[in-house]
């Protein structure tokens, strides 16, 4: 029997092994949560195949998960759980500010050149300073 951390844990792993299933059903235009529940009312390797739209053994259709890479990904998941949950404590390096953006400069507005007798305001020439 499990306590109650330990349940809890154990639904979360649960619900998480449901999440693919509910995407297929979802993206074939299903009821996702209908699907689960009739291949949680299976047995074995009992699931929904999507792509002809039956019940069955998966095994006798030939649609498995390679077991090693079922059982690495729990694994890692796990280690990374426990990992969590020990750690006293974390450190990290301090967001550091964003420095400012430059100012952007005044594009189009050139001098005022081009205007009688300023010279292009080079000294005020054409004013006799």
């Amino acid at each position: 029997k499990l306590k109650d951390d330990q349940r809890h844990g154990a639904n979360i792993v649960a619900r998480a092994c449901e999440a693919p299933l509910l995407h297929i059903a979802q993206n074939a235009g299903l009821e996702a949560k209908v699907v689960v529940e009739k291949v949680r009312e299976g047995k074995g390797t009992y699931g929904y195949d999507a792509r002809k739209d039956r019940y069955g053994d998966m095994t006798d259709w030939g649609i498995i998960d390679p077991m090693k890479v079922v059982r690495v990904a729990l694994e890692n998941a796990a280690s990374v759980s426990g990992l969590l949950l020990t750690t006293e404590c974390a450190v990290f390096d301090a967001p550091q500010p964003e420095a400012p953006a430059p100012g952007g400069d005044m594009g189009g507005m050139g001098g005022m050149g081009g205007m009688g007798g300023m010279g292009g305001m080079g000294g005020m020439g054409g004013f006799g300073m």
